[in-house]
């Protein structure tokens, strides 16, 4: 299918074919096709203009999996996971998914306990809002009590949480940061919490610094908020960062299913579960968590498969790639791998702690967060941290700076994610090159200084005025 002035010689030169010569198809549906090794090579060098994903300090996704995971994405990527009568050892890879991360996360019984892989932690997410909202408005019925007006309470949250608001008509009530506070408290909760409080969602690897809210504390005072007023609200974890790296490294702290407040549980397979891009998992306590109006029977294709997915149609490579890493790692290889993503953290805190102007409000330390490392600035410069991060993408370094939630948006901090495959190399690498454009910026004062959107467009949010970057692949 050779376009306007191509030759149909596969021998010729590909940058001398018709398409390489006259552009890429831009405004309008292509007429006519053209050679596969045209079209490959002219996408390809499109994409050159991408920044390098193994570099991009800002996102928590995995960019780097071993070549075994890659051949089973490559064999795997006509296979639709909904299609579970066709692809039945596929569903039954996805089902022993569940069952070990209920044993994981310490649910009461993990081969009861009810779970779905999803496209990424966002709809793992949103899944669990709805449970949390038809439990509720079940309740609330069968009490002839008005179901009009459900909230959710939380801190600082990723932006999966305001769509999921917005798009399912539940009031999202955010916990101001006043003073220090960085993270949503026990203390705060209380005062947020009424009878159309549909749940409380406790941020176990938060978006903004990596820390870990207190998930414990937090039950503990919704204990209270119980006893005082007898509403008992269930208690949700986003854990989409956190859920996959706490149980090995720090298996001691309690945050999970071990509290019996704790209903439902989302994570992303893609962070620290370390499969590729679109693995997402929810799961509830008990099988009786997730209400039956959210499940649907369905026909499709020679089987009758129960469903409780926002999508219909999704890859099952991602589920495939996720037990191949449970299967090759391990509870003692995943230990070994976020130990060391931990010290490598530590090592960055350590080095730009002591470059002068910042200070470090994140830095590695297992019982208070993830392998994020975040810092503002601790003194006056003559450049604001969205110089450096625009002074950094010169050396290929994506690292966001951005400023911290409402009541508190005046600060702004940076923030990098040690994922696999950044190694100790990589990070004294990054070290020089900061040292580098600190200097730089001191020397040649930025006029005038970057907004957040020119210092490279790190506001992956867009039409959310806090959000935070780095996380597009929920």
């Amino acid at each position: 299918m050779s376009g306007p002035g191509e030759s149909n010689n596969e021998d010729d030169d590909v940058y001398a074919r018709g398409l390489m010569r006259h552009g890429a198809p831009r405004r309008g549906f292509p007429r006519r096709g053209t050679d596969p090794r045209v079209a490959y090579q002219l996408v390809q060098d499109e994409l050159m203009l991408d920044g390098v994903s193994r570099m991009n300090l800002a996102t928590f996704c995995t960019t780097w999996v071993e070549p075994e995971v890659r051949k089973l994405m490559d064999q795997s990527i006509d296979k639709n996971m909904i299609d579970k009568d066709e692809y039945p050892q596929t569903a039954e890879l996805e089902r022993r998914c569940v069952r070990m991360l209920a044993d994981l996360w310490n649910a009461p019984d993990p081969a009861s306990a009810r779970g779905t892989s999803t496209t990424g932690s966002s709809e793992a997410a949103m899944l669990c809002g709805l449970a949390a909202k038809f439990a509720w408005r079940g309740r609330r019925t069968a009490a002839g009590e008005s179901t009009d007006r459900p909230n959710l309470v939380c801190g600082p949250v990723q932006v999966c949480w305001e769509k999921f608001a917005r798009y399912f008509d539940v009031e999202i009530r955010q916990v101001p940061l006043s003073g220090d506070k960085l993270l949503m408290t026990p203390d705060d909760v209380g005062r947020y919490c009424d009878e159309n409080t549909i749940m409380v969602v406790c941020n176990f690897g938060q978006t903004f610094t990596g820390l870990f809210e207190d998930v414990r504390g937090i039950s503990d005072a919704l204990d209270r908020f119980q006893e005082r007023t007898g509403l008992d609200v269930r208690l949700h974890v986003d854990g989409a960062s956190g859920a996959f790296v706490a149980p090995f490294v720090n298996p001691d702290l309690v945050w999970d299913f071990r509290l019996p407040r704790v209903r439902s549980l989302n994570a992303s397979g893609h962070k620290g579960g370390l499969a590729p891009l679109g693995a997402g998992w929810a799961l509830w306590r008990e099988a009786s968590d997730l209400p039956e109006e959210l499940v649907f029977d369905v026909d499709y294709l020679g089987g009758n498969e129960a469903t409780f997915n926002l999508n219909f149609s999704r890859p099952g490579g991602q589920v495939v790639a996720q037990y191949y890493d449970f299967v090759r790692l391990g509870h003692e290889g995943y230990a070994h791998v976020h130990r060391a993503k931990y010290e490598t953290a530590r090592h960055i805190a350590a080095g730009v702690a002591g470059m002068g102007p910042f200070e470090v409000i994140s830095g590695g330390d297992p019982d208070l967060g993830i392998t994020a490392v975040a810092w503002r600035m601790a003194g006056d410069e003559s450049f604001t941290p969205y110089d450096l991060a625009d002074r950094l993408r010169t050396r290929g370094w994506l690292v966001p700076a951005y400023p911290l939630p409402r009541d508190r948006d005046d600060e702004i901090v940076q923030r990098v994610l040690v994922r696999h495959g950044f190694s100790r190399d990589m990070a004294d690498l990054f070290l020089e090159d900061m040292v580098d454009c600190v200097g730089h910026l001191r020397r040649h004062t930025p006029s005038p200084s970057l907004t957040q959107a020119e210092a490279g467009g790190f506001n992956h949010g867009a039409g959310s005025r806090s959000r935070v970057p780095g996380e597009p692949g929920r």
